[in-house]
């Protein structure tokens, strides 16, 4: 039996009802075989359990493991060579992306996460080229990284079955295309088309691959309504029912993906999805910066949950989501990093601080988020938006062990006031430097700078030996077909917001 006691000065066991933390002075964890066993007085614990491995002690806090509950790739797109654009026209700059092999890419920002405290991440695979036997090994190598590391991960292969590059049909996009270009891009569209039924048969095996194990699962990912048909939107309801696994679906991060949502429906994209059977407890909406009052009022009724992507929505130039309207509705939202936070990097702490000063509403009595209530997104509520559910994202009794051992005389050094509360303190000064033990299902996984299972220095310099090689063939055609493309692109966005659309009859739901 792997049994070991941790102390802290303090310990956050989870949130009340209410959304006070439940904090526990001078306590102490059993864990046992990766769960937490018992929550007990310090002294009294030690007294009793003298004789197993202690972790923690005077000096040190304990939270609930880190849920970065939206997250792409390692290596950011800003690395591998799209500055930061409007997403639509980003879309177009990624085109030019570098390869980074799977191991490697996924490594690389999981040392960010685990650094920064993240226990648990919830990975949105957009992008895998091949065919399904292809997409399963790139997913498999995803999945072996995590494992290496030792993290707590939710996969999902994100379904994509048209509009790859704008919001209307691929075929009729090659259309407005140059004929030059247009083989360029057919065979870019080819790369990305695995038929739907092969999507949803990637998602099974995958869900057969790992429904038995205890830090890996796998959910669905139907990716935005703009990339999915109805026969796609169907198919995700469909395998969530076979399964019973949750969804996580990007939506309304734009104004535009709100025009393509009227033109396409007449109406709502969530009330269109909700119409479908997607919409519940059981989805998660990413991003939702351009929900309407009603679209809020729906979510709050259905149970939807959604996850804020702040770092993101300002580097794409999104917008700021109505994170404050989200909660007065009581809609659960988490925290997700997305492709890359403010500073280009997967820093969970920096991401909370960042959430917490963005909805910092005008007037003394305007509305805003508490850290506690960041605390809460960046714990439970992203638990709440992956297959883990409430197993994770608390440290009651039951749980699993998946926790943070905080320095907190480096978080106060050289001085806090003792009157600001617990919570105020950690959102506001806690650095990834004050990260000093990371525990996931009872294992410690990072202490003191260093990972246990990895080398980090040596993955980090096998990293720079391969993207130091010379550009292949392929991706300098893909450079060269960004560079190309974009103008295009640009030009198809001009007016699309309040552009002439065809009535919803004389159109099929499909596109």
């Amino acid at each position: 039996m792997n049994t070991v006691l941790v102390e802290a000065d303090h310990i956050l066991l989870g949130f009340a009802a209410d959304g006070e933390p439940d904090i526990r002075p001078d306590a102490a964890l059993l864990v046992e075989d990766g769960t937490v066993r018992e929550v007990g007085e310090r002294r009294a614990m030690l007294r009793e359990h003298r004789e197993i491995p202690h972790l923690g002690g005077r000096g040190k806090v304990v939270i609930p493991g880190l849920v970065n509950a939206h997250h792409h790739v390692g290596l950011t797109p800003f690395q591998l060579g799209s500055a930061d654009h409007p997403l639509e026209l980003w879309f177009a700059s990624r085109l030019a992306l570098r390869d980074v092999p799977p191991r490697l890419d996924t490594l690389y920002s999981a040392f960010e996460m685990v650094a920064s405290g993240v226990t648990t991440v919830q990975h949105l695979h957009s992008r895998a080229p091949g065919d399904g036997d292809a997409v399963l090994r790139t997913a498999g190598a995803v999945l072996d990284a995590y494992r290496e590391i030792g993290m707590r991960a939710s996969y999902s292969f994100a379904l994509r079955d048209q509009n790859r590059l704008v919001y209307e049909a691929d075929e009729a996009f090659l259309q407005r295309l140059p004929a030059g270009l247009r083989p360029a891009m057919a065979a870019y569209f080819a790369r990305f088309a695995l038929p739907l039924g092969e999507q949803v048969a990637v998602f099974h095996e995958l869900y057969r691959r790992t429904r038995d194990e205890e830090r890996i699962a796998v959910q669905i990912a139907p990716s935005n309504l703009h990339w999915l048909s109805d026969a796609a939107l169907a198919s995700a309801a469909q395998m969530a029912d076979e399964t019973g696994a949750p969804m996580h679906m990007h939506l309304l991060e734009t104004p535009y993906q709100r025009a393509y949502a009227e033109k396409r429906t007449g109406g709502s994209a969530l009330e269109y999805i909700h119409s479908l059977g997607l919409a519940g407890p059981g989805l998660t909406i990413g991003h939702g910066v351009w929900m309407s009052e009603a679209d809020i009022e729906l979510c709050a009724h259905t149970g939807t949950r959604i996850c804020h992507n702040c770092s993101s929505n300002f580097r794409l130039k999104s917008g700021i989501a109505p994170v404050n309207r989200f909660m007065a509705e009581g809609i659960p939202v988490a925290l997700g990093i997305d492709e890359a936070g403010i500073n280009d990097d997967r820093d969970m702490l920096q991401e909370m601080r960042l959430a917490l000063h963005v909805h910092r509403e005008p007037g003394i009595e305007s509305p805003a988020p508490t850290p506690a209530q960041i605390l809460q997104m960046a714990t439970e509520h992203g638990a709440g938006t992956t297959p883990f559910g409430r197993r994770i994202g608390h440290l009651s009794p039951g749980a699993a062990a998946d926790l943070v051992l905080l320095d907190w005389e480096r978080v106060t050094y050289p001085y806090q006031n003792p009157d600001i509360a617990l919570a105020d303190i950690l959102v506001h000064r806690a650095r990834r430097e004050c990260v000093e033990t990371v525990m996931v299902a009872g294992e410690v996984i990072y202490r003191d700078g260093l990972f246990t299972r990895v080398d980090r220095g040596a993955t980090l310099e096998e990293i720079a030996r391969t993207m130091g090689r010379p550009d292949t063939a392929e991706e300098e055609e893909r450079r060269s077909l960004a560079r190309a493309v974009l103008p295009h692109v640009r030009t198809f966005y001009e007016g699309y917001l309040d552009a002439p659309f065809p009535p919803p009859h004389t159109r099929p739901n499909a596109r």
